[in-house]
């Protein structure tokens, strides 16, 4: 730390540290749980939270900080950690016995004893970071410490210890000897309670680009490491013979101490890849490795230190060389039409990656935020077509989710698209779009122009994947596309519920009504067009006083709901008759014209 002293003289002041026990712990499996029921685990959560923040502190432990299913606290005495872990575990271990296997909470566990760095109440550091890699290497249930904490506290405890041997821990120099604690509380589970596969593996190779680690200086800087994973992810997805996880659900592991082999069961995938970027001044430093999850086999690694201007040819070779390694070498035909325009500015690029990390967050204030940084984007570069596209592209967000009043134009959202279409007619965000608007002006053979366009550049993108089976359902060939939308929520398994709606709607003009009400009883969220298709499948299904309910519900959220113009709302029908059944069937739930 600098300061100045009276005289103007600038004077180093020591860097505040202290030596701490660090208990760092997570919940194993939380995006399983999250997307199996998200509001019972969010509370089943909570009230674990309620039962074990006692027990740390009795042991005089202090909660540093909590980041949605994990925590990280600071012990001024080893043993005291240690005895209030397993403390930890005994609890939840006897919380769980009531439990379905397949609903346990299992906190993963790891101590470390080190040197940290004081900042305000948040302590930084290598100690920190090797109890994070620790809690990553636990069983489900269990805790795993270091060496340093072994020699303090063997003896001293009624516990035993498994030497797991010297563990070289992700982005620590040195190696650290790692020890497994068994005691009759924090055991391995039962082989039945760990987080079962619940997707199968794709006949084609399939990958998962995890969220690269920030190594910066300055935190803010997680939209670039963020921008450099999904700009891997896209270039990945251009090659037809891959699988490759959706950004949506990769992304849910950022800033996740997590083990590779439980990130593919859970994604469903058997490579996955993870890095890290650090950036000063107009250098960067990226790293990646591609790892085989079945074997855990490091297949290829690479570290590039680079000026900030080859940025965009470091992610090329990120993606050429992981394509190389894996089986069944892919054609690079098909990323020929890929190649990158060389940017004017790479500040605007920059500001291209704020804007899509902000639009990636969901929220009204988040959405105002990505557009001032498109808008600088194309300020600094105003033939830049990807910000012209992505701003198109959030104006559309906050129109679909009401995030603005007065809704932004469709006029305005075209003419961002029809202005990026001019400055690069193979932009892939462009022709996504410009493939919507055609469908809601039901100009169909339009549509399907720019839908080929863009699929031939991104087959993976279960955005484009989910609207092949939207236009084919708007064309009138809804059995054709209930496995393209099914295939886009297994692209994107954490966020298959962004899809469902699509899927309810093919299921419905297939004539299949039972698997459309199925697909939407699970769910109970706070969107009047879930219940609106609901009372269409419940009319047709014959179940008169269940359409009629979901009807009023439809009316409690939006009294000024009629089927006018909630149709109007959707894409263009090319067939009559479809709108005709669906108008129907709404009508028979007793919902106002």
């Amino acid at each position: 730390m600098v300061r100045s002293s009276g005289s103007g003289e600038k004077v180093t002041m020591p860097v505040a540290r202290r030596l701490a026990a660090i208990v760092a712990a997570d919940l194993a499996g939380y995006s399983r749980l999250m997307g199996l029921d998200e509001a019972g685990t969010a509370k089943a959560l909570q009230d674990h939270r309620a039962a074990v923040d006692p027990i740390v502190a009795r042991f005089g432990g202090r909660i540093v900080k909590t980041t949605g299913d994990g925590v990280l606290l600071e012990f001024s005495s080893i043993v005291a950690a240690v005895e209030c872990a397993v403390g930890v575990q005994k609890v939840m271990a006897e919380r769980n016995e009531a439990v379905p296997e397949d609903r346990r909470m299992l906190f993963r566990i790891g101590i470390n004893l080190g040197d940290v760095l004081i900042q305000g109440d948040d302590i930084l550091g290598d100690g920190v970071n090797v109890a994070a890699r620790l809690e990553g290497m636990a069983e489900p249930g269990g805790i795993c410490v270091s060496d340093d904490v072994y020699r303090h506290v063997t003896g001293k405890l009624t516990v035993s210890f498994e030497n797991m041997g010297d563990q070289q821990l992700k982005n620590i120099a040195r190696p650290v000897r790692a020890y497994r604690v068994r005691s009759d509380t924090a055991k391995k589970p039962d082989a039945a309670a760990a987080p079962k596969a619940s997707l199968a593996l794709p006949e084609k190779p399939s990958i998962a680009v995890l969220p690269f680690d920030n190594m910066s200086d300055s935190a803010e800087d997680i939209y670039f490491a963020d921008g450099i994973a999904e700009d891997i992810i896209t270039e990945l997805s251009r090659y037809p013979d891959l699988f490759v996880t959706a950004r949506n659900s990769s992304f849910t592991y950022r800033g996740r101490a997590v083990r590779i082999a439980e990130v593919a069961r859970e994604l469903g995938v058997r490579y996955v890849v993870e890095g890290s970027v650090r950036r000063g001044g107009s250098r960067v430093r990226i790293t990646a490795q591609l790892i085989d999850a079945l074997s855990g086999k490091h297949l290829w690694a690479q570290r590039y230190d680079r000026d900030l201007q080859d940025v965009f040819a470091i992610q090329d070779d990120v993606t050429s060389s992981i394509v190389a390694v894996l089986p069944a070498r892919i054609e690079a035909a098909a990323t020929e039409a890929a190649a990158r325009k060389k940017l004017d500015s790479l500040e605007a690029y920059d500001y291209l990656l704020r804007g899509k990390y902000h639009h990636h967050l969901y929220n009204a204030k988040a959405n105002r935020e990505a557009e001032a940084s498109f808008d600088r984007a194309i300020e600094l570069d105003p033939r830049f077509a990807a910000a012209y596209a992505w701003k198109a592209c959030n104006l559309g967000q906050a129109r679909v989710l009401g995030y603005r009043h007065p809704a932004p134009k469709l006029s305005e959202i075209a003419r961002l698209v029809e202005a990026a279409a001019r400055l690069d007619e193979s932009d892939t965000e462009c022709h996504r779009l410009m493939c919507r608007l055609a469908l809601l002006d039901g100009l169909f053979a339009k549509s399907e122009y720019h839908l080929e366009r863009a699929m031939a550049q991104n087959p993976n993108d279960p955005r484009l994947v989910a609207q092949r089976g939207i236009n084919l359902t708007y064309l009138g060939e809804p059995v054709a596309a209930i496995p393209w939308i099914e295939r886009a929520m297994r692209l994107d398994p954490f966020s298959a519920h962004h899809y469902y709606l699509d899927l309810v709607r093919a299921l419905f003009m297939a004539g299949r009504v039972t698997e459309a009400i199925g697909a939407l009883e699970p769910v109970e969220p706070d969107r009047f067009d879930h219940y609106a298709l609901l009372a269409a499948c419940r009319s047709v299904a014959g179940d008169t006083l269940a359409a009629q309910d979901a009807g009023r519900r439809v009316l409690a959220m939006r009294p000024d709901f009629t089927i006018g113009s909630y149709l109007r709302s959707w894409f263009a029908w090319k067939r009559p008759e479809d709108k005709g059944r669906l108008r129907d069937a709404l009508q028979m739930s007793g919902l106002p014209d």
